[in-house]
């Protein structure tokens, strides 16, 4: 394992469970504690985390956002079979509105060849740029300021431009999912474009990998009632699936080709 698939691992483990220790990283990656602290400082140059005594925490609890590079990275195999099993949910003709975030770009990707003649409206460049080319699918890419990192467009603007339109479908990406608290994000100005997004479309299809299903997060988005369906790769027996089924909210799974790792595990 290299330097950056090392401190990628870090970020990953830190994020999910809040804080890590020195003498954990050096045995489970077999190096040195002196190397861990190098790398904990590398990532707390870049905000990711804080060093305290022993080992580090994660900045901003509830409001800290891991990288769009890290979130990519997860659960690529199950993001492409739930971008499969929304793209099979959209009707020809539709006006759907495509979120940002790596599982909506997966439903974009899936989207392609399938000729279904859409009209998207997003406020992602990635998705944009993916589907501009696809035959019979007309893009509209909103305004805005562009987030770095996340190549998202957020602001007044963004909100504005959504509330023009009337949508069939939105296709949302989020950060977690709670029967309780709903749909939630880490920042607040991409909460508000979600926000006018839920209020622009008829139907909200919800799909995310099961690490974010009982997570919330600082800003709620929509209540769960909100969702149409929820797609995921948890096991179907998974509390918030049940809940959703119980509230009437359509459920698909798709088959997880890993088992989600437990807070505190390193695989």
């Amino acid at each position: 394992m290299d330097v950056g698939e090392r401190r990628t691992r870090i970020e990953e483990l830190v994020t999910r469970t809040g804080e890590v220790s020195f003498a954990d990283l050096s045995a489970s990656f077999g190096v040195s504690e002196m190397t861990i602290r190098r790398d904990i400082e590398a990532l707390q140059a870049q905000g990711i985390v804080r060093r305290v005594s022993g080992g580090a925490i994660a900045l901003g609890g509830t409001a800290f956002e891991p990288s769009y590079g890290l979130r990519a990275g997860q659960a690529v195999d199950s993001k492409v079979q739930i971008g499969e099993e929304i793209a099979a949910m959209l009707h020809p003709g539709e006006t759907v509105l495509l979120d940002s975030g790596s599982t909506v770009l997966a439903v974009a990707r899936a989207i392609r060849g399938k000729d279904l003649g859409l009209t998207v409206l997003t406020p992602s460049i990635g998705v944009a740029t993916e589907l501009a080319d696809e035959p019979h699918t007309r893009v509209l890419l909103a305004g805005g300021e562009v987030r770095p990192g996340e190549l998202s467009l957020i602001g007044s603007d963004t909100e504005l431009w959504i509330r023009r339109y009337n949508c069939d479908t939105y296709v949302a990406g989020v950060a977690g999912v709670d029967a309780e608290r709903g749909l939630t994000e880490y920042h607040p100005a991409e909460a508000a474009v979600k926000q006018a997004a839920v209020l622009a479309a008829g139907r909200v299809l919800v799909g995310v990998d099961g690490m974010k299903l009982g997570r919330v997060h600082l800003v709620t988005v929509a209540p769960f009632e909100a969702i149409s369906a929820l797609v995921s790769d948890a096991p179907a027996t998974h509390p918030t699936l049940a809940a959703a089924r119980a509230r009437g909210i359509e459920v698909v799974t798709v088959p997880s080709p890993e088992p989600h790792l437990a807070a505190g595990e390193i695989s």
